[in-house]
């Protein structure tokens, strides 16, 4: 499923970005901005990302089958309300890396991943971002 992302922040040294899915973003910036906490640790974790850094407890691999390849997970407040941020990553033909929040989960509740995760994966993985839209370029 062919989709665009918006660039929302940028690595000191230009390679690397952190985006939002453009049909998704009201939802997720509107949970984001809704909550100082919810803003405070996605700042965190996108400064691990933008980093280089790897922190499996921020942010992780979430692919439990072959149709979910290159899906990963930014993980808010596991133990409490434990919502999810799925994401793909891509590399752009310049060797930009990015990280593109797709689809918002508000609560995981189960450790397991079920049905309604697993479609959520799944439909995260069939997405095919064409068009990266840097804001700060125009």
């Amino acid at each position: 499923m062919r989709r665009k992302a918006i660039i929302i922040q940028t690595s000191d040294d230009g390679k690397r970005c952190i985006a939002v899915d453009e049909d998704n973003q009201d939802e997720i910036l509107a949970f984001l901005n809704g909550d100082l906490r919810h803003r405070n640790k996605f700042k965190d974790i996108t400064n691990v990302l933008l980093a280089g850094l790897r922190n499996s407890q921020l942010y992780d691999k979430e692919e439990p089958d072959a149709k979910s390849k290159g899906v990963r997970a930014m993980k808010l407040f596991k133990g409490q309300e434990n919502a999810r941020i799925y994401c793909r990553e891509i590399t752009m033909e310049d060797k930009t890396f990015v990280v593109i929040a797709s689809e918002l989960l508000i609560r995981k509740k189960t450790q397991k991943i079920d049905k309604r995760i697993l479609n959520i994966i799944h439909k995260v993985a069939s997405y095919d971002y064409q068009e990266i839209i840097d804001p700060q370029s125009n």
